[in-house]
């Protein structure tokens, strides 16, 4: 992990980084941040590392692997002060809900890997999604719902497809 967060300190999480798109774009954009994506897929990992290569970013990683288990193996000075979660799978029918991303337990995992004030930047072109992360950020003891601007734009392949998307920052208490 020393050679993916040299210094240990705050850095920027994709997760479900797919092809790595948003966060290479994101990373030559802001060179003096260390950026880490992670994705379940190895194909899509292996497609953003290629996009990395080609682009000569040293401050960009990418993984494959599960996010929940990310956050619990960070060294204790690793902090996420800027995370993304762009249009992860809503996995839209009811008996299926158990295996979102943004849950209340993955909410607060992710909270004791970041620092207060840290944003997390979601967005889905799903509304029922959306507004279950909205009532489930609300109901979290370590986010809030901030009127925030956008962090970076980038148009993702998702959003291009989407006829309408939602957009949130929650920030950490």
């Amino acid at each position: 992990m020393s050679a993916i967060l040299p210094h240990g300190g705050p850095f920027v999480l994709e997760v479900g980084s797919g092809h790595g798109h948003f966060l290479t774009a994101f990373a030559e954009a802001n060179p003096g941040r260390i950026c880490v994506g992670i994705d379940l897929e190895q194909d899509r990992v292996a497609r953003s590392v290629r996009k990395r290569d080609r682009a000569k970013l040293g401050n960009l990683n990418f993984l494959r692997g599960d996010a929940a288990m990310l956050l619990e193996v960070l060294p204790a000075e690793a902090a996420a002060d800027l995370i993304f979660v762009l249009f992860p799978d809503p996995w839209p029918k009811l008996r299926h809900h158990k295996h979102r991303i943004m849950q209340g337990h993955f909410l607060t995992s992710l909270a004791n890997k970041t620092l207060p004030g840290s944003q997390l930047c979601f967005r889905t072109d799903f509304e029922p999604y959306f507004r279950a992360v909205e009532e489930t950020i609300r109901a979290h003891p370590d986010w809030t719902l901030a009127d925030a601007p956008w962090p970076f734009e980038l148009s993702t392949v998702f959003q291009q497809r989407a006829a309408v998307f939602h957009s949130l920052v929650a920030l950490r208490r």
